[in-house]
């Protein structure tokens, strides 16, 4: 009996814990490229550099949460930073006297309730065979009514929004504080990932990746051709920022308190994250993604599981658009791009390590640094080239330099990937998984 309990004691006292050299010599490195990079760009750049690469961070950390903790393999990050940025410049933009003024957003209102009514009156078609109706039929009935009543009332939708765009341009803002906006972002952000996640998460993995794919490029298509709600092609400039600006601080001094919000955000992110993943919710989802059916055996609502961190990264997606959207001042539904905001963040996360929350902060941070870098560095080599070919062997002068110099970031990035990949599959920083004797 009393080994017995000496035996537990045992397993209960903590392991000692390591010296984090990987982390130290990894972060290390990271500041002294950051210092490198103020030394050669200057400090209005280099800052503004940062609060990016911060931005950036946030919509790793909602992307490693459904990767690294549940392998959930989402392709479709640029339709959730498009919805975040979308919320920060519908709350922050000065509203539209015009609009408001007009009789417009009355029969603006009343075709959105037609719009309302007509999706309750298809969803209720689907519930048909809860009364009897036959399943066949059921389905014919709602894909009519779908279409007829999508006719009827996008033909309403369409009419007022073409008296929007001739008469009032669009329908502006709401003049509230930008964080409102980003609030409401990753809410609206979670809310097409739980639709997502209700029809794509209890089908395979690339179902899942083709269909965040679809809808990204949906959420793009609809913001850019809104021009009653976005302005379209034209833009929404500028966007206010929660602190004071560079009109009021100077661009270095206004950069470094944005950059300290962000600082701040992605703290508090990251201890929320911290704790759930070693709260037993946490130690479920990783159950889950290493062995589905005995988690299932465990009785475990696997579906539901997955849905709770679809969601959850899905909300730090929209909040890290919204930061990102506001820092820019630029809303410009053409601005978001696949490279950018989707391929980009999945660098990043294999880079740092997915499922580790440091290591894909390290990752969001590096990769930006390098993703900004190799522009300015590869168009020196390639005026160094040039100079050394052209003095040294009568090379002639290669025009559009600018240009070769801005198609390198691609290789750079192409070729991390692959180093990544073949000497660091697991990333810089993998995730540390405990096992319990």
């Amino acid at each position: 009996m009393s080994t017995q309990h000496s035996d537990r004691r045992a397993d209960l006292v903590a392991a000692p814990a390591h010296f984090p050299r990987r982390e130290v010599a990894l972060f290390s490195a990271l500041l002294v490229a950051v210092l490198g990079v103020y030394a050669l760009m200057g400090t209005a750049y280099s800052t503004r550099m940062l609060v990016e690469a911060a931005c950036y961070a946030i919509l790793a950390l909602g992307l490693t949460i459904q990767w690294g903790y549940a392998g959930q393999f989402n392709a479709g990050v640029m339709g959730f930073v498009a919805l975040g940025g979308f919320s920060a410049m519908a709350f922050s933009v000065p509203v539209n006297e015009a609009f408001w003024a007009s009789e417009l957003p009355g029969e603006l209102g009343l075709a959105l309730l037609y719009l309302v009514a007509a999706v309750l009156v298809v969803f209720g078609a689907t519930r048909l065979d809860r009364l009897g109706v036959p399943r066949r039929l059921r389905t014919l009935i709602a894909v009519a009514l779908a279409v007829v009543l999508y006719i009827a009332v996008i033909g309403t939708l369409r009419g007022v929004t073409d008296q929007i765009e001739s008469r009032v341009d669009f329908v502006g803002g709401l003049g509230l504080p930008p964080w409102l906006g980003w609030i409401v972002g990753g809410a609206l952000a979670g809310g097409v990932g739980y639709f997502i996640g209700k029809i794509c998460l209890g089908l395979r993995s690339d179902y899942l990746a083709i269909a965040t794919l679809g809808i990204a490029e949906i959420i793009k298509a609809f913001l850019k051709n809104s021009d009653w709600l976005t302005r379209g092609t034209a833009t929404v400039s500028p966007l206010p920022w929660p602190t004071p600006g560079p009109a009021e601080l100077g661009f270095t001094l206004a950069r470094a308190l944005y950059l300290s919000l962000t600082a701040v955000l992605i703290a508090l992110i990251f201890f929320l994250l911290h704790r759930a993943y070693h709260a037993p919710w946490g130690r479920m989802i990783r159950a889950i993604r290493d062995n589905e059916i005995s988690a299932a055996a465990m009785g475990k609502d696997i579906n539901r599981r997955r849905l709770e961190i679809f969601v959850l990264g899905c909300i730090l997606m929209g909040i890290g658009g919204g930061v990102l959207g506001t820092f820019n001042s630029l809303f410009d539904p053409q601005g978001y791009l696949p490279l950018n905001h989707t391929f980009l963040v999945l660098v990043m996360v294999i880079l740092g390590g997915p499922g580790n929350n440091l290591g894909t902060i390290f990752g969001a941070v590096a990769v930006y640094i390098i993703w900004i870098m190799s522009e300015p560095l590869a168009l020196f080599l390639m005026e160094l080239a040039v100079s050394v070919g052209e003095s040294a062997f009568g090379w002639e002068v290669v025009g559009n330099l600018d240009s070769r110099a801005l198609q390198a970031r691609v290789f750079v990035i192409g070729l991390l990937i692959t180093l990544v990949l073949r000497f660091a599959p697991k990333g810089l920083l993998p995730e540390k998984v405990i096992h319990h004797g």
